[in-house]
């Protein structure tokens, strides 16, 4: 029985322990309904698991599967918190075949894609002249605790101008989690309407156009002999 999981909230995968190994317990996985997968690392022994199929392509087209912290959920052992590792796919028919997920301590770093939100769009000076604010960068990547992963990162627009520019550093970084790149990266920015852009190349052109008639020109006579 799936639940639904309020925002924040670490959503629940559900799995069962797979008997039998090799290519042969696998593909039986596979004719039944399930996708084969494994369950690694957190200093236990690996568990092969069968994931449904209906629900994991759920997982999958509701997107960030491969950023997600899930819950795992196998009868007769611990739950446990997991992020998932790799998706194999069919080559031909694209969809799921093998799934190796990664057991967590809630201490574990971790790089995730968290998704950014942008508020002040109503009081941003550039949009009120009709900029166009430009997403950059939807999501950033963090280094950040599997018990403590944010649900988005927050970036004000509401003092920007046309032509200025958000960076990572000035986002409202949740505690604990860090740009796992290091220099100050491009966020968003607010550019002008493509009308006022097209408008000021003009004027520029008109600028240079003018600036080239005032050079003065020296006079060269004849050539000698003529």
């Amino acid at each position: 029985m799936e639940t639904t999981e309020m925002a924040g909230e670490t959503p629940d995968i559900q799995a069962m322990e797979r008997t039998g190994t090799g290519k042969g317990a696998a593909r039986q996985a596979r004719r039944d309904g399930y996708v084969p997968g494994i369950v690694y690392g957190g200093g236990t022994d690996p568990l092969p698991i069968n994931l449904p199929y209906n629900a994991l392509i759920k997982h999958l087209k509701a997107g960030r599967f491969l950023s997600t912290l899930f819950n795992l959920k196998v009868e007769g052992h611990e739950d446990v918190r997991v992020i998932c590792r790799n998706v194999q796919r069919d080559v031909v028919k694209d969809l799921p075949t093998h799934v190796d997920l990664m057991r967590l301590r809630r201490t574990s770093r971790v790089n995730l894609f968290i998704p950014v939100e942008l508020t002040g769009e109503e009081q941003s000076p550039g949009l009120k002249k009709g900029g166009v604010l430009t997403m950059v960068r939807p999501e950033v990547e963090l280094r950040c605790t599997a018990g403590d992963i944010p649900e988005k990162i927050v970036g004000d627009v509401s003092q920007m101008d046309i032509g200025d520019t958000l960076t990572i550093s000035m986002m409202q970084m949740p505690e604990g989690s860090r740009a796992t790149i290091d220099r100050d990266f491009v966020i968003a920015n607010i550019q002008a309407p493509s009308g006022l852009a097209s408008q000021k190349d003009d004027e520029d052109e008109a600028e240079a156009e003018v600036a080239a008639d005032e050079v003065p020109t020296t006079e060269m006579g004849p050539p000698d002999g003529e």
